[in-house]
Parts: structure tokens; C-alpha cells; sequence
């Protein structure tokens, strides 16, 4: 999703050179990282980027506070949390209170990393992340204690394992929605509250014609799949647009 304005246009995260976020994930080890700890931090990472991956199982919640869209050759799903390169829903470093949190950013500092050859993943950090004290001091909460993980590993390896198994099921989506050639590109244009101009461009929505020309016996498997649901949860969601527009009206021009 890119933005133009009369400034500079804003362009949509990449993934090219790794997931958005993160800078220098590691994988995690009792031996190498005993000493390290993690610190309670705020939303900072996520204040410059105007899109966040989202996963299917949380469609529902999402749908209530952001536009859902589709990117990419691949139609993987993005919550648009601003429209120009900042985003909308963080203010000096905390998320907005009343906005549901995206699970890809409740995931960070942590992630899952593939290990050799096989569908087999290790837990990893982000090294670069400021949330992680790598020993300098006893701030935080470690990681490890005589050897052995603590709950916030414990409890963030369930999370990654979870946020994994959901990716998977959002390609298998996205998938479906590619074979039955549902997506169309979308531009649109708005207009903030001081007269300022703005083209929001590089997504994809599903076209509600050709979602309601879909062969009966699709509908249906889609229907015990739960597949209908996120659709009308993705097209419900695009009336969220009139609200990114309420927020960067009431920012400053330079903002």
C-alpha cells in the first residue's frame, strides 16, 4: 500500500530483506543467552509503518478498528494502520488504548525461525530489539534461569507456535481467493479535513461481484470452513478507511 500526498510518497512495508520489525533475530539458546533479559517496553517499533501482516483468526477483531487488504503476488493480508509512512494507532510509543493490537506486533521481539531442510522452527529473538537487555544489567526479566527457559519463553514459543499454524491457514486463504480469481486492485482517493489530498494505492480488495457469482458448492465448503465469514469481515472492514482519514486530519499538515 503506498500513499501520495504533496509530500514525498509513502511506500508500504516490505518484506524483500526480512519480516517487518525485525533486524537481527537470533535463535534462542540457554547456553549463549542465559544472561539475557527482556524489558518492558512500548510500541515504538511499530510508530514508522503504515501497514502490519495479520493473520485469519483474528479477522474478526481486527475488522472492528482497521481496513483489512491484500498485497503482493502471493494476496497476503495487511491491517492499514496509517496513510502516510507513520502509523495512526501509535503516540509516543503506546498503541491506542480502545484499538485492537495486532497479533504480528503483540508477537515481537519473538519469532519463529525455520531449522534446516525440514517444517521444523526454533524460537528466536530479535537482537537489535531495544526491549532485549543483553546482560548489561540486571534489568528486565530473563530469559533463562538455571538453564532452563522461563515463562516468558515458554509462553512466547505457544504464541509463535499458534501465530505460525495461523499463517499457514491465511495462505491457504489467500490461496482460494487467487484460484477463484477474486481480487481486484483498488485505488482510492480522500481528502482530509484541511483540504489536502491524498492517493492510497498498491492493494487488493475482494470484488463483491464475482464473490456473489460463486458456484454454489464453493459457497458452502466455504461456509464449513468459516472462509464466508472472513470475507464479509474483510469487506466490512473497508468502511475503517473513513477513520484513518478522521486520524491524520487531526494531525498536524506536517505530521
Amino acid at each position: 500500500m503506498t500513499a501520495e500526498t504533496t509530500t514525498p510518497p509513502a511506500a508500504a512495508p516490505s518484506q524483500a530483506t526480512g519480516p517487518l520489525f525485525y533486524q537481527a533475530p537470533v535463535p534462542l539458546r540457554s547456553d549463549l543467552h542465559a544472561a539475557w533479559r527482556l524489558v518492558p517496553d512500548t510500541a515504538h517499533f511499530a510508530a514508522d509503518t503504515n501497514a502490519i501482516p495479520a493473520v485469519i483468526g483474528e479477522f474478526g477483531s481486527l475488522a472492528q478498528h482497521y481496513p483489512i487488504i491484500f498485497t503482493g503476488k502471493d494476496a497476503m493480508p495487511l491491517v492499514a494502520v496509517g496513510l502516510a509512512q507513520r502509523n495512526l494507532f501509535v503516540a509516543d510509543g503506546v498503541w491506542d488504548e480502545q484499538s485492537y493490537v495486532p497479533a504480528y506486533v503483540r508477537r515481537y521481539p519473538f519469532v519463529f525461525m525455520q531449522a534446516g531442510e525440514q517444517d521444523e522452527y526454533v524460537l528466536a529473538l530479535d537482537s537489535a530489539a531495544k526491549q532485549v537487555n543483553q546482560g548489561q544489567s540486571e534489568d528486565g526479566v530473563p530469559l533463562f534461569q538455571d538453564g532452563k527457559a522461563t515463562e516468558i519463553v515458554d509462553n512466547a514459543m505457544r504464541f509463535c507456535g499458534d501465530y505460525t499454524r495461523e499463517h499457514d491457514q491465511t495462505r491457504h486463504f489467500t490461496a482460494a481467493l487467487i484460484e477463484n480469481e477474486l481480487l481486484i486492485d483498488r485505488n482510492i482517493d480522500v481528502t482530509l479535513a484541511d483540504g489536502r489530498q491524498m492517493s492510497i494505492n498498491g492493494f487488493q480488495v475482494v470484488d463483491v461481484e464475482k464473490f456473489a457469482a460463486l458456484p454454489d458448492a464453493t459457497v458452502v465448503a466455504w461456509h464449513r470452513s468459516g472462509w464466508l465469514a472472513l470475507v464479509h469481515h474483510h469487506l466490512s472492514s473497508l468502511a475503517r478507511f473513513s477513520a484513518l482519514v478522521s486520524r491524520q486530519s487531526a494531525l498536524p499538515a506536517d505530521a
